[in-house]
């Protein structure tokens, strides 16, 4: 039906104008018609589609397009040629005689390969126990196990004529014998038939006999040949045989593939668990320890009803029953009266009842023999003291009842044991009280066991709450860092929790991050704009600093941390003066947290060099020869200018070289002058370790030699004066011949990218005359390869179209053949579910006439 509608519509696509479907056509509506008008006529131009109708030339192309390729397309898969595919056919120098033979060869090679190609080999004769599967496949005398004569298949001549001779008579080939002759008189026909059942018995009984035998010897003789075999077969000895020749020894390779081969196979191992999963099981493990620790600080042991009874089944037999207790006495007679032996008091010792008691305390105190894990196990106590104390507890008593408060010992323990479970703290001073007066391990573990109850995993509002932990822990570093004097070793060991929640929360760690930045910059603004200087922040402000480049990448070339950290570090250089010993501590250590942060970027840090300089420079007795610029907040003469020099020839002789503690920064006590000599020594020593440091870092840089200048003036004006010790002296020698050692790196002389100045010329412009209505060309082979370009430009693109729009017409051939074949296979499935439920409807119908009847 498609297919003639298809057809139909083609035919009417084809019809002429005149016609319309059998019916005169329509008038055009005029607004459709489309009409080419010229505003000039042209001679010799010739006009197309002067006057065109909608739909006209589409269904032209779609006339042709059916009549040709439409027919292409559904004969695509068909062949209606003949090839003459025989052998020589084509060949003329083969003769008709050997094309026949050639052909009946090929023929029967071709038939022969059909056949054997599943056939096993003729040559060998397949035989079972000894005898030829041709002949069995015969089934030729075959052989019937529940028989035992020999002449199987066939009857006797006595048995045929017993069974098969009329009855009554005697056996044909028995003679009667005349009575008057002496002889036997005839036997009846009974007699006759047991006889031979007799005999037939008898010769069965031989037989078997006889088979028997012959087994027999048939195995004596396998056994006696097994014997001569092995003498025939005897073998050599190895030493005659190997004429000498030792074994040779497996290579290395032989003997790792041996050791592969006996090596144990991986044993499938159980999944990894998730992050989820692993916060889980670890909430819940800290959730039952702490009411295990409630319920030792109350003082109850588990209730009996709090045990829940294991479940048994119907088949149990209650194999591993036990009592809990051994109530038994021991029954014995005296004097022909009973006596029951009580039971031994609990402060004796010894003997057998002393051990049974002494086992049965130690199973208490672990948490009993059968379930180590169980409530009643203490394993939570990590304490060796309190451990041995629950050993050596329950030897001189028993063991106490459910419901029975613990002695005091271990009610104290676990009060002042850690809890196991905290709730995340709303505000900064509430985890100051979780932390205060607790040693720097238990800190640690409150902190930790706050993160592990509270994984955003667990619950929905956890993720804000350690959100808001990570500023609580920097305000309380901070105040352990202002305190007096500062616990430099809690702030050390709290850095790893806040590592772990900054990578937990990357965005909610920077913002507190830059808040604390941002307080610390807006309060020194405020002291400068007041003051009209700015002092180096307190030790908290600095701490802050270090954590920063501690928990957030500083090579990068922009991070919204790490770089408002560098400008604070620059601005703490730059607009902080040195005025006592303290600002030189505060100052040294903003330079090496600089410099941890320009290790991986090498970052060139003038602020640096400058201060490193001016440190310098206060240490130098001679101010006058000076090969060197200062640059603020130091100054070549006033009043601190000299805050580093060192005079006293006796504190150089005793001064050793040691760290600079950090704690200085915070404050330093009162010292006596030689001990400040010491200190301003032991800055010195830390700002020439600084200078190497630079060195290392800044040692590839083109300009390194100019940006170290000051700093190479410096030690030489140091080791000229010889105001320092020898240790400082050798140290500064050795950065300069570092510094001498750096290879120069010279800029290439290049000349300079500069666009030369035209000068002004008062030349007229010529402007070309274009010939508008045609192409320019000045020849005219130019002109006509211009032409033949245009023409095949608008050939190319017309030819793109026509593929276009014929692949667009098969793929809507290709949707049409694909729907019928759909609503073909719909059809026919919605006919067979019709027949389907008829004939359920059928056989639901005569089921019931069934059940009625």
């Amino acid at each position: 039906m498609g297919k003639a509608r298809s057809a139909a519509r083609g035919k009417a696509s084809a019809a002429p104008a005149g016609a319309w479907g059998g019916r005169a056509r329509p008038n055009p509506n005029p607004f459709e018609v489309k009409v080419n008008r010229q505003k000039f006529q042209v001679l010799g131009r010739k006009t197309r589609h002067d006057v065109g109708l909608p739909g006209v030339s589409r269904a032209r192309a779609l006339q042709k397009r059916t009549q040709t390729l439409l027919k292409e397309y559904k004969e695509r898969d068909r062949s209606s040629v003949f090839r003459d595919k025989r052998f020589g056919e084509h060949n003329s120098s083969i003769t008709p005689e050997e094309k026949m033979m050639k052909r009946f060869a090929l023929e029967q090679q071709r038939q022969h390969e059909k056949k054997s190609i599943y056939n096993l080999n003729e040559d060998e004769e397949l035989t079972h126990y000894g005898q030829s599967l041709a002949d069995i496949e015969k089934h030729n005398d075959i052989v019937d196990s529940d028989s035992d004569a020999e002449d199987r298949g066939t009857l006797s001549a006595e048995l045929t004529a017993t069974h098969f001779g009329g009855g009554g008579g005697p056996l044909p080939g028995k003679a009667a014998q005349q009575p008057g002759g002496g002889e036997e008189p005839p036997k009846s026909r009974r007699e006759l038939i047991e006889e031979l059942i007799a005999r037939s018995k008898q010769e069965k009984r031989e037989r078997q006999a006889q088979r028997e035998d012959a087994l027999e010897l048939t195995e004596k003789l396998d056994q006696d040949w097994k014997e001569v075999q092995a003498l025939l077969a005897r073998k050599t000895p190895k030493s005659e045989s190997g004429g000498g020749k030792e074994k040779p020894k497996p290579d290395a390779y032989d003997v790792m593939v041996r050791e592969l081969g006996f090596e144990m196979k991986a044993q499938p191992s159980s999944r990894m668990k998730t992050e989820e999963e692993l916060a889980r099981e670890e909430q819940e493990r800290l959730s039952r320890l702490e009411a295990e620790r409630l319920r030792r600080m109350l003082g109850r042991e588990e209730d009996a009803h709090s045990k829940r009874p294991k479940h048994l089944s119907a088949d149990d037999l209650n194999d591993g029953f036990m009592l809990d207790t051994d109530d038994r006495r021991l029954l014995s007679y005296k004097d022909g009266k009973m006596n029951v032996e009580e039971e031994p008091s609990g402060d004796a010792s010894g003997g057998e009842s002393g051990e049974d008691e002494e086992e049965e305390g130690e199973g208490w105190s672990e948490g009993g023999p059968e379930d180590s894990d169980s409530p009643d196990g203490h394993s939570d106590l990590e304490s060796d003291a309190e451990s041995e104390d629950a050993h050596e507890r329950p030897q001189g008593g028993q063991r106490p009842s459910p419901g029975e408060r613990l002695p005091r010992d271990d009610r104290a323990a676990a009060r002042a044991q850690l809890p196991y479970t905290f709730a995340v703290p709303e505000s900064c001073e509430e985890l100051k009280s979780l932390l205060s007066g607790k040693s720097t391990e238990d800190q640690l573990l409150v902190v930790e066991r706050i993160q592990k109850c509270n994984h955003p995993s667990l619950a929905v509002g956890n993720k804000a709450k350690l959100e808001k932990l990570f500023g609580f822990l920097l305000e309380y570093i901070g105040d352990l860092a202002a305190s007096d004097p500062p616990d430099l070793g809690v702030i050390d060991r709290l850095v790893v929790p806040l590592y772990n929640l900054c990578q937990m929360f990357p965005e909610s760690a920077s913002d507190a991050m830059k808040f604390v930045l941002r307080d610390a910059m807006h309060e020194m603004e405020r002291t400068v704009e007041t003051t009209g200087r700015a002092a180096f922040p307190g030790l908290d402000v600095l701490i802050h600093l270090k954590i920063a480049g501690m928990l957030f990448p500083t090579s990068d070339f922009w991070h919204p941390v790490a770089t408002p950290a560098l400008l604070c570090l620059s601005q703490l250089l730059t607009k902080c003066p040195v005025q006592s010993l303290q600002d030189v501590v505060k100052g040294l250590f903003v330079c090496c947290v600089f410099l941890d942060y320009v290790a991986l970027s090498q970052r060139f840090i003038p602020e640096l060099i400058n201060f490193l300089a001016g440190i310098l420079h206060m240490a130098t007795p001679n101010k006058q020869s000076q090969g060197y610029t200062l640059v603020h907040p130091f100054r070549a003469l006033g009043k601190n200018s000299e805050l580093l020099l060192v005079s006293d020839e006796e504190d150089m002789a005793t001064w050793q070289r040691r760290s600079l503690p950090l704690q200085w920064a915070g404050g330093l006590e009162a010292q006596t002058e030689t001990e400040a000599n010491h200190a301003r020594l032991s800055c010195l020593a830390v700002c020439l370790a600084l200078v190497r440091r630079c060195v290392v870092t800044y040692g590839l840089l083109p300009s390194f030699h100019d940006i170290t200048r000051p700093l190479r003036a410096l030690l030489m004006e140091h080791l000229a004066t010889r105001c320092c010790p020898p240790a400082l002296q050798e140290l500064s020698r050795s950065v300069l011949s570092e510094m001498e050692n750096q290879p120069r790196h010279y800029r290439p002389l290049v000349c300079e990218k500069s666009k030369p100045v035209p000068l002004k010329l008062f030349t007229p412009r010529l402007v070309k005359v274009l010939e508008f209505g045609r192409k320019q060309g000045s020849t005219k082979e130019e002109q006509e390869q211009r032409r033949l370009i245009h023409k095949h430009r608008r050939e190319f693109r017309g030819a793109v179209r026509e593929i276009r729009k014929d692949s667009q017409f098969l793929a809507r051939t290709r949707l049409s053949e694909i729907r019928e074949r759909d609503a073909e296979r719909k059809r026919k499935v919605k006919q067979l579910f019709n027949s389907l439920a008829t004939q359920e409807g059928e056989w639901k119908a005569l089921k019931r006439k069934k059940f009625k009847k």
